[in-house]
């Protein structure tokens, strides 16, 4: 008796983005780094008593970070992914109090500084995109994320002058003073919006823009001579920072 003919069941494979674990590396260029004014208190006698001020303005240079993290595709719509940063800053920034430099110093001026330093943030995100369809192999997607960064303030230098005012200043110089810089961990969440394109099934070029915000924290300590006044804390307080950066990266599907 003839067997009938044996039937092989053909192997299926399922076309588009799958499920998988990806790695990703990233660089960003910060064009703009935004900061509400810094405040900081003084010390205007034993006690002790307190004055507060906030600069009139600051920059930031440094515009380069980088990144790097791993993550997770659940489907081709979504995925999820941790992320670690790193970037660094410097600042200058000025500030102004009514009352003249020195108890010597001429009635009727006032007393300005410049303040300078840098600092290092290294930043860590959960993050949860929307991978919006894949169009000729581009894919638009939109995110957000939150988690923390830490951020560590170098000894920032501060030179002081006298203002003219009703009256004109004595011509006194002054020494620049040194203050011990700060750390904190601080809150900071993000929004994201780019495009992902297909280079082969497993690697995909990222560009993008995100925008970050960072919650403030400690700055500087106090001086020597103002702790020998009794003066506790921290002596400036960054209002926090908001950071628009350009990004590109590259992600690697792994398994």
């Amino acid at each position: 008796m003839d067997l009938p003919p044996q039937v092989y069941a053909p192997e299926t494979t399922i076309d588009g983005v799958g499920q998988g674990w990806y790695l990703r590396g990233d660089l960003g260029y910060t064009g703009w780094t935004s900061n509400d004014a810094p405040s900081y208190s003084y010390v205007t006698g034993a006690g002790p008593t307190y004055g507060n001020e906030s600069f009139d303005d600051s920059r930031f240079g440094k515009h380069m970070s980088y990144g790097a993290g791993m993550g997770y595709q659940f489907n081709e719509f979504l995925r999820s992914d941790a992320t670690l940063d790193f970037f660094s800053s410097d600042m200058t920034g000025s500030s102004n109090i009514a009352s003249p430099c020195a108890v010597s110093e001429v009635a009727g001026t006032s007393c300005g500084f410049t303040h300078s330093g840098d600092f290092k943030a290294i930043g860590a995100l959960a993050n949860l995109y929307a991978d919006l369809g894949t169009y000729a192999g581009i894919t638009p997607y939109v995110g957000g994320g939150a988690g923390v960064t830490h951020v560590s303030w170098s000894d920032i230098t501060t030179n002081t002058y006298c203002v003219n005012g009703s009256a004109s200043c004595s011509g006194d110089t002054y020494n620049s003073g040194t203050n011990a810089g700060l750390d904190s961990w601080r809150f900071t969440y993000a929004l994201m919006a780019g495009l992902s394109y297909d280079i082969t099934s497993n690697m995909k070029l990222d560009f993008g823009y995100r925008f970050s915000k960072i919650a403030g924290g400690d700055m500087f300590d106090y001086s020597a001579a103002s702790k020998a006044l009794g003066a506790t804390g921290a002596q400036a307080t960054d209002e926090g920072l908001s950071r628009h950066e350009i990004r590109a990266g590259i992600r690697i599907n792994t398994w």
